[in-house]
């Protein structure tokens, strides 16, 4: 199947290799295809391309879109001269952000939150990946992605803006943002989803109903519902996965713990030891660029601390109200001004 992307050349046609495995196992044989046969060490491969019928392309990337927003305004952006002319100008102007009906302040010692540089993000999935292994996120395969069931807990968004001959991409890391005022716990029948003391925004597995009510509550779209059970039709053995994780059964929503079994884990060397609480999270610990800041936001002393206070720092979608402890540095560009001419 050809995929076609904004900014892609007329003409041209890009072929990865690596695919079309054959000892990769039961989840990657014969995904993709293998493009290695066109290479040929005497020169260059004569290739026809003949268009066909089109067939369903299994993809994420068009999964719970966020509308009626500016792209802008979701992965913030400017310029190194607008950063000089005013280092806090993607900060939000208007006071409402601060005008709700309660606050949940926490009143534990240690109030967990993260930071994203979006300057340092490369959208590479490296922080998905370890995501998914770190909490036994399950496989759905092909007809499940085809039906929008995905279960990956944390997704890259990539935004285009611009035209779509030459458009700018954009790259911002999308998790559950632990919201202090969170709408999904507000409409939950049983309780399922609460807020702990620490700011966390929990997920209590054995009195999940499946209603989704907090999925359609949600503005960032970053809960999963588990149709089927997919964590037995991985077919399994059970030291591969994080015996620190339950294994969820099908009808229970998942999302984004904040790595809360590493949480606890420090929480034990800390009574202990008598030691700070440190914790990294698995996409914390994958990201290639250090993009991702975690800890404790009462630590003025914390880098997630120090990075949340930079005047690039925002809360995404902050006209809900939620107050998000997941927040971005918005991406700074120096373009040449002579190829925007």
């Amino acid at each position: 199947p050809v995929w076609i992307q904004p900014g892609q050349a007329a003409g041209c046609v890009v072929g990865f290799l690596g695919w079309g495995r054959i000892h990769a196992g039961e989840t990657g044989n014969h995904v993709g295809t293998d493009l290695y046969p066109f290479r040929d060490a005497t020169g260059p491969v004569r290739v026809d391309v003949t268009k066909v019928p089109s067939v369903p392309v299994a993809c994420t990337e068009h999964h719970a879109t966020i509308i009626n927003t500016a792209p802008s305004d979701i992965a913030r952006h400017g310029t190194l001269e607008q950063y000089r002319a005013n280092p806090a100008f993607l900060k939000d102007t208007e006071a409402g952000q601060e005008d709700t009906l309660y606050r949940r302040p926490p009143d534990a010692a240690v109030a967990w939150g993260m930071g994203i540089d979006l300057n340092a993000c490369i959208g590479c999935n490296a922080c998905v990946v370890a995501c998914q292994v770190e909490n036994n996120v399950p496989v759905v395969g092909r007809d499940a992605v085809l039906h929008q069931r995905e279960m990956h807990w944390l997704r890259i968004d990539r935004i285009y803006e611009g035209t779509e001959a030459a458009p700018d991409t954009f790259f911002q890391p999308m998790l559950c943002m632990h919201c202090e005022q969170a709408p999904c716990e507000t409409v939950c029948p049983v309780g399922a989803t609460t807020h702990d003391s620490e700011g966390l925004n929990v997920m209590v597995y054995n009195r999940c109903i499946g209603t989704k009510f907090c999925s359609n509550n949600c503005p960032y779209k970053v809960r999963r519902f588990n149709y089927f059970a997919f964590a037995q039709r991985e077919n399994r053995p059970a030291p591969s996965r994080n015996p620190d994780v339950s294994v969820r059964t099908r009808g229970v929503m998942e999302k984004c713990t904040f790595c809360v079994q590493r949480i606890a884990q420090a929480r034990i060397v800390a009574d202990r030891d008598g030691v700070p609480e440190q914790v990294v999270t698995a996409c914390q610990a994958a990201c290639p660029t250090q993009a991702i800041s975690f800890g404790d936001i009462n630590d003025p002393m914390a880098d997630v601390t120090q990075r949340k206070a930079s005047p690039l720092d925002y809360a995404a979608l902050p006209e809900q109200g939620t107050h998000p402890r997941v927040t971005y540095e918005g991406r700074i560009r120096n373009p040449n001004p002579d190829i925007g001419s």
